[in-house]
């Protein structure tokens, strides 16, 4: 018996071993000609003190992006009990259409951002079946809407759905399902489903979306060990990943969330000035960059442009708007 525990013990290392070098060992191809995009999020912008309009605008007017990712928000859309509020998301996608930019629209319960999931006051009370109800009444709702807009390139249903981050009641991989179902049954855009670029493997995003989208974050604070953390990620750690979703679910893999602004141990709008270069400045904001490009993804989505945004016009501090602007 113990013969055999010592076989087992040595095979499994020889395969971590294996599985070490094959992720993060070697070169991955270089990326030179990327589609690069912004996330933004109408309430994280408010949050900010900033007028998210102008945000909005100068991202397609000044920074002159084609490809943004919209965040919707539950509790926005729907403040009130089968009372829908679209008038801010009709504006945004209008605005697109008439600048002829593309957009993935994100809705659902979960869809990024702190808490994460935005919920409205009146569901929260609510029980879990009875909370999902409402969810594929707003996806319904919101899908029905905007079907017709040229704008939409793709649907995102939930953000890292699988990821356990953020202030959520429930997590349901069949209820997730039932969401995908019902957007093809409404409209026939790709489903991105997205997943965490750091902790995972992509599969469950692959056998469900049309489109894998993944994270690529560098240095956060990580409150489990309350310090900040810089990951040991390579760029061929991502690279191979996207490989085997390829190869194996021919799926394509596309960042939708790369870090460009600070992640402290309080939220933004809460962190000292100082505190914020720690894990975001302009040298690090150009390493993130040259990383991406490492990794060979050929599309990637800035995470934090309403913060830039924000430090241009509040704190005159322009660097990392001005030096994105150079790749749009």
């Amino acid at each position: 018996m113990k013969r055999i525990f010592i076989k087992i013990f040595f095979l499994f290392i020889v395969i971590f071993l294996i599985l070490t070098g094959y992720l993060f060992i070697g070169n991955s191809p270089r990326a030179e000609k990327i589609t690069w995009g912004v996330n933004f999020s109408q309430k994280h912008s408010e949050l900010l003190g900033l007028n998210w309009r102008e945000n909005y605008t100068a991202l397609i007017d000044d920074l002159k992006t084609k490809k943004i990712k919209i965040i919707t928000h539950w509790d926005l859309i729907e403040p009130e009990e089968g009372k829908y509020d679209f008038k801010d998301l009709d504006w945004q996608i209008k605005t697109a259409e008439e600048n002829e930019v593309g957009l993935i629209l994100v809705t659902g319960m979960k869809t990024g951002r702190w808490p994460e999931c935005h919920i409205p006051e009146w569901a929260e009370n609510l029980n879990k079946k009875e909370q999902q109800e409402k969810v594929l009444e707003l996806l319904k709702e919101t899908v029905l809407r905007y079907r017709d807009s040229e704008a939409i390139l793709f649907w995102q249903v939930e953000n890292e759905a699988f990821f356990p981050f953020g202030e959520c009641p429930w997590t349901d991989i069949d209820f997730l399902k039932k969401e995908i179902n019902l957007v093809k049954s409404l409209d026939d855009r790709p489903i991105i489903i997205t997943d965490s670029g750091e902790f995972s493997f992509w599969t469950r995003a692959a056998r469900l979306g049309d489109m894998v989208g993944v994270t690529l974050h560098r240095k956060a604070w990580f409150r489990e060990f309350k310090t900040y953390v810089s990951y040991p990620f390579t760029p061929m750690y991502y690279w191979r990943r996207a490989e085997i979703i390829r190869n194996f679910f021919n799926k394509k893999v596309i960042n939708v969330e790369l870090q460009a602004e600070p992640w402290g141990p309080t939220l933004l709008y809460w962190l000292p000035l100082e505190e914020h270069e720690i894990t975001m400045d302009l040298e690090q904001f150009k390493k993130n960059v040259e990383f991406l490009k490492k990794t060979g993804f050929d599309v990637s989505y800035f995470w934090g442009v309403e913060w830039w945004y924000w430090m241009k016009e509040k704190q005159n501090r322009p660097e990392i708007w001005n030096e994105a602007k150079k790749l749009f």
